[in-house]
C-alpha cells in the first residue's frame, strides 16, 4: 500500500526532460509529421465548416444551427484525426492534450514541444489551405462573447478542457482501459462535440491552443488570444496530474508508450 506521499509524488517522478538525440530519431520525426498531418486534417474541416456556415448564411451572426454545424464538424474531424495519428504519435492534435500527457509523464518536455511546433504549424497551414480556396476568406478567429468576462471565459476553457484531456486519459491511456479500438477517438470526438454545444456560444470552445493560434495568426486577430492558451493549458495540466494521481500512478502499472 503506497504511503499518502507516494499517492502525489509518483507522477512527478514519471516526467523526463528526454534525449537530445530524440531530435533526429526516426520514430520521432514520423511522429511529428502525424501530428503535423492530423492536425492539420481537423482545422481544415472544423474552421472549414465554420466558413461554409457563413458563406450559406450570408455571414449571419451564430445560431443554435451554426453551433450545432460546427459540435457536428469538430466531432467527426477530431475522430478521424486522432485515429489516423493513434499508431504513429497517439493522435494528441492538441497541445492541451500533449501537455496533460507530459505532466503525467506520458511524454518527454522535448517530445511535447516537437509535437506542439508540429500542431500549431498544422493548423496555420490548414488555415492557409482554406483561404486560398475560398478567395482569401479569412477562417473565423476565435473570441469572446459580447458582455461575457475574460475571468469566465477562462474557466470555460479550463473546465472543458479538463474533460477533453480526462477523456482522452480514461480511453486511451489508462494501463487498465483494455483493447477498446476506436472507442477513445468516438469518446474524444464526442467531448470535444459536446462541449461545443456547451460552450460554443460564449468562447467558441476552443479547447485547443493550435486551433486558436492558426485563425488568429492568419487574420491577424489577438484580442484574448491569450485565454485560448492559459485556459487549455491549466484544464489539461490539472486532467493530467488529478488521472495521475488517483487512477494511475499507486497501481504501479506500466503506463503506454505515448
Amino acid at each position: 500500500m503506497p504511503t499518502s506521499n507516494e499517492y502525489f509524488n509518483v507522477p512527478l517522478r514519471h516526467v523526463a526532460i528526454g534525449e537530445p538525440n530524440e531530435f533526429r530519431h526516426p520514430g520521432t520525426m514520423k511522429a511529428v509529421v502525424a501530428e503535423f498531418i492530423s492536425t492539420l486534417i481537423f482545422v481544415f474541416a472544423g474552421s472549414g465548416s465554420g466558413m461554409a456556415y457563413n458563406k450559406l448564411t450570408g455571414n449571419a451572426p451564430g445560431s443554435p444551427a451554426g453551433l450545432i454545424s460546427a459540435a457536428i464538424a469538430h466531432a467527426f474531424g477530431l475522430f478521424v484525426a486522432v485515429s489516423v495519428a493513434a499508431n504513429i504519435s497517439g493522435g494528441h492534435v492538441n497541445p492541451a492534450v500533449t501537455f496533460g500527457l507530459f505532466v503525467g509523464g506520458n511524454i518527454s518536455l522535448i517530445r511535447g514541444v516537437l509535437y506542439i511546433i508540429a500542431q500549431l504549424l498544422g493548423s496555420v497551414i490548414a488555415c492557409l489551405l482554406l483561404s486560398f480556396c475560398t478567395g482569401w476568406t479569412l477562417a473565423p478567429a476565435f473570441a469572446l462573447t459580447e458582455g461575457l468576462s475574460v475571468w469566465s471565459a477562462l474557466v470555460f476553457e479550463i473546465v472543458m478542457t479538463f474533460g477533453l484531456v480526462y477523456t482522452v486519459y480514461a480511453t486511451a491511456v489508462d494501463p487498465k482501459k483494455g483493447e477498446i479500438g476506436i472507442v477513445a477517438p468516438i469518446a474524444i470526438g464526442f467531448i470535444v462535440g459536446a462541449n461545443i454545444l456547451a460552450g460554443g456560444a460564449f468562447t467558441g470552445a476552443s479547447m485547443n491552443p493550435a486551433v486558436a493560434f492558426g485563425p488568429a495568426l492568419i487574420g491577424w486577430a489577438w484580442a484574448h488570444h491569450w485565454v485560448y492558451w492559459v485556459g487549455p493549458i491549466i484544464g489539461g495540466g490539472l486532467a493530467g496530474v488529478v488521472y495521475e494521481v488517483f487512477f494511475i500512478s499507486h497501481t504501479h502499472e506500466p503506463l503506454p508508450d505515448f
